[in-house]
């Protein structure tokens, strides 16, 4: 048996990924209802007194609405680095001292054999983080909410059997769209998102033989569309001389409003 995740619900209504080793299951992020997540989670097939922590990225609400409600109804320790503990601790109101863990960035740690580490990324939050897994040698990469794929990103995530990999917004869409100036120049900015064509590019540094599946993730609900995102990327991975059979192609599409399948990583 490989690493099994399943993406609850990714985008700015909501973000949430279950991640399952062996003998660990492993929430990251609690971004929609606490009475959602429950209904989504048994919908995998996962109950709530199964998952073993809840690792938090950062402290915007789409990543932490649901986050304290959760905890104390399956008395789940949450992991944050302290700056985000800061940020959030008003947000999910009483929370276990015993149920409070401190994760560092840059710290690894394991829930049974399953390998769990953070890393720094540029987003507008106290002290934001991605997370790689890894489990018998496979290495499954969460990076979203980035402004851009520094170099250090890029040697945490790359080289990944899987990657969870933003792709927020279409450029034109953004500029043309109805937000304030001030908020589209906070989303095209270093502590932003990345936009489709950014997220393509930083594939062509990522990709390797070892690369099986690509899950483009929080894409926004006005700035863009499933279709246009998957075929960008496709268009800037083609013009770097990525080219895949029908059967092979590595894009695969997450969701704000259904979790997708239950994806296993294996060997190839």
């Amino acid at each position: 048996m490989g690493l099994r995740f399943t993406v609850l619900g990714s985008g700015s209504t909501g973000n949430a990924t279950i991640v399952k080793g062996q003998d660990a299951t492993v929430l990251v992020d609690a971004g929609l209802s606490a009475k959602r997540l429950d209904e989504l989670m048994r919908e995998q097939g996962v109950a709530g007194h199964e998952i073993k922590a809840i690792v938090v990225t950062h402290e915007h609400s789409d990543h932490i609405k649901g986050l304290g409600a959760l905890a104390r109804k399956f008395n789940v320790p949450i992991y944050a680095n302290e700056a985000t503990w800061g940020a959030l601790e008003r947000h999910v109101g009483q929370i276990g001292s015993e149920q409070r863990v401190v994760f560092e960035t840059g710290e690894t740690l394991q829930f049974g054999a399953l390998r769990t580490t953070s890393y720094a990324i540029s987003h507008d939050a106290a002290e934001p983080v991605g997370y790689v897994f890894e489990e018998d040698g496979l290495k499954l990469s969460l990076a979203t909410d980035l402004g851009y794929v520094s170099d250090k990103v890029r040697l945490m995530i790359e080289d990944s059997d899987v990657l969870v990999l933003e792709s927020n917004h279409d450029v034109n869409m953004l500029r043309m769209g109805r937000y304030p100036w001030n908020i589209k120049r906070r989303i095209l900015s270093d502590v932003g998102h990345l936009s489709n064509e950014a997220a393509g590019e930083a594939l062509c540094q990522l990709m390797t033989d070892r690369t099986k599946r690509v899950y483009l993730a929080h894409l926004s609900l006005d700035h863009n569309l499933i279709d246009l995102a998957r075929i960008t990327v496709n268009d800037v991975l083609e013009s770097n001389g990525f080219f895949f059979k029908r059967d092979e192609h590595p894009l695969r599409e997450t969701y704000h409003d259904r979790p997708t399948a239950w994806d296993e990583v294996r060997r190839k």
